[in-house]
């Protein structure tokens, strides 16, 4: 199976690419959107290559890269009542939220700014500039993928 390549988010106050560095692996749980649950579940393959997004940052963008090293798996934040993931029609028979495990790959030297990324012609088919694309797991295409890396090495 050919290797994917994703753009995740998450708030750098809530977790970090200082924290996964730290952590070195984390549950990517309390995903609460059909379609970034289904990408996990169905789409993401061992080894898959993540640009560790920050988003609501000043200013946001891609911080390092991060991989997928274990396959979907049961949410455990949907059974935990304490949680504001806590989900009461989902079960331990059936439940209705998977994450995917993500270990650290890399801090980038040169943050990427979103606004870089939009000035950027090559990415401009890219999910994440496009207007209305709020999704916080969204697929890249290898070349969108390279590129950013390019631009975080110069």
């Amino acid at each position: 199976m050919a290797k994917k390549y994703w753009l995740m988010k998450s708030e750098p106050s809530v977790y970090s690419i200082d924290n996964l560095k730290k952590d070195k692996k984390t549950l990517w749980d309390s995903i609460r959107n059909y379609q970034a649950r289904n990408f996990m579940m169905k789409d993401m393959s061992l080894g898959d290559e993540v640009l560790f997004y920050h988003s609501n940052a000043e200013p946001p963008g891609v911080a390092g890269v991060a991989k997928v090293s274990k396959l979907a798996q049961v949410d455990p934040t949907q059974f935990d009542k304490k949680s504001k993931y806590f989900d009461a029609k989902s079960t331990k028979e059936k439940p209705r939220w998977y994450c995917v495990e993500l270990q650290y790959v890399k801090k980038f030297s040169n943050y990427v700014p979103l606004s870089d990324i939009k000035e950027n012609k090559q990415l401009k088919n890219m999910l994440v500039v496009q207007r209305g694309q709020r999704l916080s797991i969204q697929p890249v295409k290898e070349k969108d993928f390279q590129q950013v890396l390019k631009m975080a090495q110069s």
